[in-house]
């Protein structure tokens, strides 16, 4: 029989994790390409053969999802995988619909054959759009897990945005690690809060040989969930965060909804910002897709640095830049520390931005009058300490909404002013209460 030829549709996370796991050893199988969006910079590259194995001596090409017709017909594509994440459900099906016309089968895999299996107790913190507050939720499991005296390391789902081979397993154990490995602003939104409270973070490309490691060191492994992406283990609990700042969203977008209906437990955060309505809707939502699951509601109270600085000013926000990209948002945590302070006037960015920071108001024009902290590469944040500058002398501070101190990469020309947020439950069950069964394994 001859092999069937595949090709991956992905953003550089989903799509190379299903290649290790179900592809790469597969002889009647041939991945022939993958296909990247979402993330700029990504197409164009090779999947190295150091990470592709024998069967891929020269590697796998990755090319961009517009070429995806003409690969089919170029190479008799058979198969059409779909894998990345934070995308409607009516999108997925029209990338489904040009692949059927083109004469493939499309098709989509599934935990039962993706996800892993650790010899140590799993938490997964997934959710069901980006920008959710999936990481202070994860932060404070951390901290409920430490606290019960365990060993945690915490797996974040897939950045490899540099060279994939030298990425393949990836250990931040103290900030100095961020520069070691050329981390992008997205990377170390995500792994410098972790770091900061004295959470080990295990990251890169080969989601296997990355959980091996991480069991050396933990009693509990947690999986932190990014894009709103299945998880990559099998979870002894799932945790599932909802957001009522968009209420209907938890069943529109893939596989967000999938990952609702299969939570053990979820979050409804944000409930003190968003209207009453929208809170009891999400909570009706679940209850109609998920009626086993535990419900926890949560606020994310904002904390700002010098509150003094924005009182009756003119401030320009950024907030994180895939929370208003691909997740949608038109503001974060920074407008809300903004307008929570007094500030006279929220400045639009807009005008000034430059270069890729103004393609990505034109790729998401629903983005509001707020600045994205895009920093997938150095032009990237060359571009965005750019925009910065040149609002200068329409602004009298700065508000950096950011899950980290952009401070520490771009110089500001005016005051900047951090803002920082955690997670905090409202009623029962509590976080501490659903993960006590898990506590009570690790423990043994």
């Amino acid at each position: 029989m001859s092999e069937r030829k595949v090709v991956i549709v992905g953003a550089a996370g989903r799509d190379f994790h299903n290649f290790n796991v179900v592809y790469r050893s597969d002889p009647s199988r041939r991945v022939v390409a993958f296909t990247a969006t979402q993330i700029p910079d990504i197409d164009g590259r090779v999947y190295p053969a150091a990470l592709a194995g024998e069967r891929y001596p020269d590697g796998i090409p990755i090319v961009p999802e517009d070429d995806l017709e003409r690969l089919i017909a170029e190479h008799d594509v058979d198969d059409v995988v779909f894998a990345y994440s934070d995308i409607s459900h009516e999108q997925v099906m029209h990338i489904g619909s040009r692949v059927l016309a083109a004469g493939a089968d499309f098709l989509l895999l599934g935990p039962k054959s993706t996800a892993l299996r650790s010899a140590r107790p799993v938490v997964s913190v997934c959710a069901v759009r980006t920008g959710c507050g999936k990481s202070q939720t994860t932060r404070k499991v951390a901290a409920i897990l430490k606290d019960a005296g365990l060993k945690v390391a915490a797996i974040r789902h897939p950045m490899p945005y540099g060279d994939l081979a030298r990425q393949r397993v990836q250990r931040f154990a103290e900030l100095a690690d961020l520069d070691r490995h050329e981390c992008t602003i997205e990377e170390r939104e995500e792994y410098e809060p972790h770091i900061t409270s004295g959470t080990i973070v295990f990251a890169g490309v080969d989601y296997e040989a990355i959980l091996r490691e991480a069991e050396r060191e933990a009693d509990v492994v947690l999986w932190d969930g990014g894009n709103n992406d299945l998880p990559f283990y099998v979870a002894d609990l799932e945790i599932v965060v909802a957001d009522p700042h968009r209420p209907g969203h938890e069943e529109r977008y893939h596989p967000g909804e999938a990952n609702l209906r299969r939570a053990d437990v979820v979050l409804i955060n944000k409930i003190d910002t968003a209207d009453a309505g929208a809170v009891e809707q999400v909570r009706r939502t679940v209850q109609r897709l998920n009626p086993r699951a535990q419900i926890v509601m949560g606020t994310s109270p904002v904390s700002v640095e010098d509150s003094a600085e924005l009182s009756g000013r003119r401030v320009l926000v950024i907030e994180d830049g895939p929370t208003l990209t691909h997740g949608g948002m038109a503001f974060g945590a920074g407008v809300v520390a903004a307008q929570q302070a007094g500030a006279a006037e929220i400045v639009d960015p807009r005008p000034f931005a430059v270069r890729s920071i103004a393609e990505t108001y034109r790729q998401y024009p629903e983005t509001g009058a707020v600045l994205p902290a895009m920093g997938y590469s150095d032009q990237q944040i060359a571009d965005l300490a750019e925009t910065i500058a040149r609002a200068a002398d329409a602004v009298d501070a700065y508000v950096i909404g950011t899950p980290i101190d952009l401070r520490r990469l771009v110089s500001f020309p005016r005051p900047a002013v951090r803002v920082t947020y955690d997670l905090v439950e409202r009623g029962r069950p509590d976080l501490a209460e659903v993960l006590a069964p898990v506590i009570e394994k690790a423990r043994g």
